[in-house]
């Protein structure tokens, strides 16, 4: 699906390997509304899905990938998303409980000699739109461990963040879906403005 370029939309990448890329269904599009309410970025009314492959990659600032099983990128993938990185492209890795160990194995690929750092509680993200000085927010439990916001750089610049034991999406969804309570919901959302906000800053 095309968008006029003037208005933000997030591309859903849509990976092999198995893991269910098309998972929460509704949390893009209650994302991007929330933006377009909140913010002064002028967003698309719905999410584009892409692979790695398509042309259209390049055309998409802001790359999302969410999931709960295998993660596979093929040679010639990992070669082009590292490109797309290099060259501008962010990618926003949400785990949904299940995709980790496998998002971490295929990372590596794509970038052999960087390590994955956790951002600190000061970095820009999570204060560039509404703040969030105790980091990421706890939506679900899981394993019970901490939330992490961890990224890769390029220079100076962010081009992945691994959004770890929070389940941003999940609170993106629907209020039916999972029942979460609306300040979770509202937590998620406003992290999520935030992360498409620096994305298009930085």
């Amino acid at each position: 699906m095309k968008f006029p370029a003037l208005l933000f939309t997030i591309a859903q990448l849509h990976y092999g390997g198995g893991g269910d890329w098309y998972a929460n269904p509704s949390s893009l599009p209650n994302l991007l509304r929330f933006i377009g309410e909140n913010t002064a970025i002028a967003v698309a009314g719905e999410p584009a899905q892409v692979k790695i492959g398509d042309e259209e990659l390049f055309s998409y600032p802001y790359i999302y990938m969410t999931g709960h099983g295998n993660v596979s990128f093929s040679p010639e993938e990992v070669l082009r998303l590292r490109r797309y990185l290099e060259s501008g492209g962010f990618l926003h890795a949400d785990d949904n409980y299940g995709m980790d160990a496998s998002f971490r194995r295929e990372l590596k690929k794509v970038f052999p000699l960087k390590e994955l750092v956790e951002l600190p509680l000061n970095h820009g993200i999570f204060r560039c739109h509404f703040d969030f000085p105790l980091g990421l927010p706890k939506i679900h439990q899981h394993d019970g461990k901490r939330p992490q916001a961890l990224g890769i750089f390029e220079g100076e610049r962010l081009v992945v963040l691994y959004t770890y034991e929070t389940d941003l999406g999940d609170g993106w969804e629907d209020p039916q879906v999972h029942n979460d309570p609306p300040e979770k919901r509202l937590a998620a959302l406003r992290q999520g403005a935030n992360i498409a906000v620096w994305a298009l800053t930085h």
